[in-house]
């Protein structure tokens, strides 16, 4: 178990130091955060969204893709094909990060378990109908995430910045961006959150308290607060606004909404991308202490999901300046404005997914966002050599991935 926790922090690190360029490239390139800032938003959200709601994404790659029962008399292969898992995961997304290249982790790992039992089963005992669900997913990622930035920034720059009332507009519309940042959150994170806070009222004051209302009381609340704080913000704002995009006051407001929703993306990759790293030792731990293969689902160890948790946060805070550049400075030119809305349709289409259990790639969803906001500002500005290199990266992820977990695990099985 002592190996396979290393291996699994080896994979967890390297997914830090690739992925979480995806929850904070924008804001970097964008100027709304530093590095240094992004790196402690990032490694306190990223953490608390993996130990939050961390286990559903793990459960689906731990026993759906391939089928569990097939390894009934033979518990130790699976045990060998997910150390292979994780070797093969943890190299691949090293060499990517070495090129900065973003690629997702969740086809490294699907890959990678998919290419262990080809080996040790056959290709027939593959679950490929589970493979074709996450790739369908996978596909529609990008056009679902691009959609929903395009949209948002469409009407952000037909109602406030297009607009030469601009300010006058800003102001009327700070409630309703205070609406959308808190209801999409409130919505898929808030009610889950508030059940724990509801039991302990029932169990200890007596006191029922329906969880829908903490959500929505919570939600009510932050608008107002966020409302009356960004209309001070412009109401102190004085002098004339500065041609630069920084030091514009529209700019320099989208700047905190932006932050925020960074920790929206953040909290979100949390929450999915700690499945990529921590499925593998899930399996592992359940083999190690039954001996027996998880026929029906995994309960996740506590201490599994942490050291998940601590190997991202180590990776991004030593290695996870790369990617970041590639994501925030080498698609498009970024402001504020548009980095807000890429990273809330980032948010909403990832965290929606890992409610649901499907592990979603978050390299999809940010490059997609960016590509839907650049589409809407103009075509010109998208750096296409870029885009290219990464999807080139993101098609041969799978392959690549499954012939080394597959020459891995020939060798581990040798051994």
């Amino acid at each position: 178990m002592i190996i396979a926790g290393l291996l699994s922090f080896y994979l967890a690190f390297n997914l830090g130091a690739n992925d979480i360029a995806n929850a904070m490239g924008t804001s970097v390139g964008s100027k709304a955060v530093t590095l240094k800032q992004a790196m402690i938003i990032a490694g306190v959200l990223e953490f608390a969204g993996a130990v939050l709601f961390g286990g559903g994404v793990t459960e689906t790659l731990g026993t759906k893709i391939a089928h569990p029962e097939l390894f009934i008399t033979t518990p130790r292969t699976l045990l060998l094909g997910m150390m292979a898992v994780l070797i093969s995961s943890g190299l691949w997304l090293q060499l990517a990060t070495a090129l900065s290249l973003p690629v997702s982790s969740s086809h490294a790992v699907v890959g990678a378990i998919a290419g262990f039992t080809w080996v040790a089963t056959g290709v027939d005992n593959i679950d490929w109908q589970a493979i074709r669900t996450i790739t369908l997913i996978w596909v529609l990622t990008p056009i679902v995430s691009a959609s929903i930035a395009g949209i948002f920034y469409s009407i952000i720059q037909n109602y406030i910045l297009s607009p030469t009332d601009s300010q006058q507009r800003l102001q009327e519309w700070i409630p309703w961006l205070s609406v959308i940042v808190l209801s999409i959150f409130g919505a898929i994170v808030l009610v889950p959150l508030a059940e724990p806070i509801t039991r302990f009222f029932d169990q200890q004051v007596g006191l029922q308290i329906p969880p829908h209302s903490i959500a929505i009381f919570t939600i009510v609340l932050g608008i107002i607060v966020m409302t009356i704080y960004s209309w001070k913000q412009v109401e102190n704002t004085t002098g004339q606004i500065s041609a630069s995009p920084i030091h514009n006051l529209i700019e320099g407001l989208f700047a905190k909404f932006q932050l925020l929703s960074a920790c929206f993306v953040a909290f979100a990759h949390g929450a999915n991308d700690i499945g990529n790293a921590i499925a593998p030792l899930a399996v592992i731990s359940y083999i190690d202490q039954t001996q027996k293969v998880p026929i029906h689902g995994i309960t996740v160890p506590g201490w599994v999901i942490i050291l998940g948790g601590v190997g991202i946060v180590s990776g991004l805070g030593i290695w996870g300046r790369k990617v970041i550049t590639t994501i925030g400075e080498h698609i498009i030119p970024l402001q504020p404005s548009a980095g807000f809305c890429a990273e809330l349709a980032t948010a909403t289409t990832v965290l929606l997914a890992s409610r649901l259990g499907l592990p979603v790639s978050t390299s999809h969803g940010i490059i997609g966002s960016i590509v839907g906001v650049g589409l809407v500002q103009s075509p010109r500005l998208i750096n296409f050599s870029t885009i290219r290199g990464i999807t080139a990266a993101w098609l041969i992820t799978v392959p690549v991935s499954a012939f080394i977990s597959a020459l891995i695990f020939i060798i581990i099985r040798i051994v």
